[in-house]
Formats: C-alpha cells, sequence, structure tokens
C-alpha cells in the first residue's frame, strides 16, 4: 500500500471514527477555532450528526422559553433566555456587565459630553 493510498483512506473515514478522533484530540484550542471558523464540522469534535443534535435541542429549549414567556402572567419576571449548547471550538459566551451606580453615573457624565 502506498502513502498516498493510506492518506486517501483515512480522509474518507467518518468524521467520528476513532482515528479522526484521535487525530482532532492533538489539535490545539486555536487550530480547533480556525476549523470551527472554516465552517468545517466534520473536523470539529463533534460529529455533523452530534452539531444538529445540539441545534434541535437549541431549538427546542427557545421554543420552551417562548412558551413559558407567552403564558406568563403580565406584572410576573420573565424568564431569561435559554443559553445555547457551547459548540467545539466557541468561545465560552462572556456575561453581559451589568449597570451599577458608578458606571451608570459615568455613562450619564459621558452622555452629558464630559470626558472621563
Amino acid at each position: 500500500m502506498s502513502w498516498r493510498r493510506l492518506r486517501v483512506l483515512i480522509q474518507r473515514l467518518p468524521p467520528e471514527s476513532a482515528t479522526w478522533t484521535a487525530l482532532r484530540n492533538t489539535m490545539t484550542p486555536e487550530e480547533l477555532a480556525e476549523q470551527a471558523d472554516k465552517g468545517e464540522p466534520e473536523r470539529a469534535p463533534w460529529s455533523q450528526l452530534e452539531q444538529l443534535v445540539a441545534l434541535v435541542a437549541d431549538r427546542v429549549a427557545h421554543l420552551e422559553w417562548a412558551l413559558w414567556t407567552v403564558n406568563i402572567e403580565q406584572k410576573s419576571k420573565r424568564p431569561d433566555p435559554p443559553e445555547p449548547i457551547r459548540r467545539p471550538g466557541a468561545k465560552p459566551r462572556r456575561a453581559k456587565p451589568k449597570l451599577n451606580e458608578s458606571s451608570a453615573d459615568r455613562l450619564f457624565k459621558l452622555l452629558q459630553g464630559g470626558a472621563a
């Protein structure tokens, strides 16, 4: 068997095969992020099937959240929207900064034309 034939056989393996999984496990986080940016789910740590299952789970969670918000009483606190399942190669979402008293004062001064 030639080296070329071996390379072709490995490239044609399904994404969830043990060989591809071992190759992906040796990748650095930067390489994983680059693969995720290229839009090649077959080279990510999840197979396409796992990506689709995560997408379905996110959509079901969003539908459940929408159902809760539509049927909640007017004066009740609305639930937060669900967080999507983290995909491989994607960085965790940063929490939105809370507006406290000092940051609100600074924002007010900036809006009024004052330099900070």
